[in-house]
């Protein structure tokens, strides 16, 4: 049985990602912090797909707990190992950073940036163990290009940019690939609260792209196909920065 974790799998894009992976014969282990109903509705999803999945609650921000969840998991699961592995759970506080608030800074990096470190360190080793490995960090066009309101965002995002780089060099060798995608601006409840018509007017392909068509580029660099892959930061933004 292969084994894939999305963080952030409930809703949006994590949860398309999710449905994308179990097709492709992954069973995958669902990661929400608090809305266990909306996990439940992707593991639906996934199930009309013939796919198999499981749950596992925790903040991917708190070490602590995402240390204690994924002990908990391969006890559970004796033997078996994660071997794709998409960090994908983020939040947006947008402001101007004059106004923002430390909440608003610290747990927009805490939540993206740590929770990198604090998911993808304790199950790197077994990646390395196996010489198998897919590490897929869902970044934003927001981490390369920089946009107002979001210093903090951005931060975050650019700072997962650095890691996938730097972290694709240490692990090349043992056959485990690292790499990021950058969306634009896709239909899902994060964006739900901007202009579209307004920013479609932006984007050369005239439209805001769908979670479905960020998890077919996350499901190729999942694959075996994507194994010289390794340390890029693919964007997917209907030609709005390139």
């Amino acid at each position: 049985m292969k084994y894939a974790l999305v963080t952030g799998g409930s809703r949006g894009i994590g949860r398309a990602i999710c449905v994308k992976l179990a097709q492709m014969g992954y069973q995958v282990v669902v990661n929400y912090k608090s809305n266990k109903e909306e996990a439940e509705k992707t593991l639906e999803l996934i199930a009309e797909q013939g796919g198999k999945g499981d749950m596992l609650q925790f903040d991917v921000a708190n070490a602590q707990e995402t240390a204690a969840a994924l002990e908990g998991w391969h006890s559970a699961n004796a033997g078996a190992h994660i071997s794709v592995l998409v960090n994908n759970a983020g939040i947006r506080k947008d402001n101007l950073m004059m106004w923002m608030q430390p909440e608003e800074w610290s747990a927009v990096l805490n939540i993206s940036l740590n929770g990198f470190y604090n998911v993808t360190q304790p199950l790197l080793k077994n990646m390395l163990v196996k010489k198998f490995g897919r590490i897929i960090n869902v970044v934003s066009l927001s981490g390369i290009k920089g946009l107002p309101g979001q210093t903090n965002y951005s931060a975050a995002k650019g700072g997962m940019i650095a890691a996938t780089k730097a972290l694709a060099q240490e692990v090349a060798k043992k056959g485990v690939t690292v790499n990021a995608v950058a969306p634009g601006f896709i239909k899902t409840e994060m964006t739900a609260d901007l202009d579209e018509a307004e920013l479609k007017r932006l984007i050369p392909t005239g439209r805001f792209g769908e979670a479905k068509e960020v998890a077919e580029l996350v499901g190729f660099l999942a694959s075996e196909n994507s194994a010289y892959i390794t340390g890029e930061v693919i964007s997917i933004n209907g030609g709005l920065y390139t």
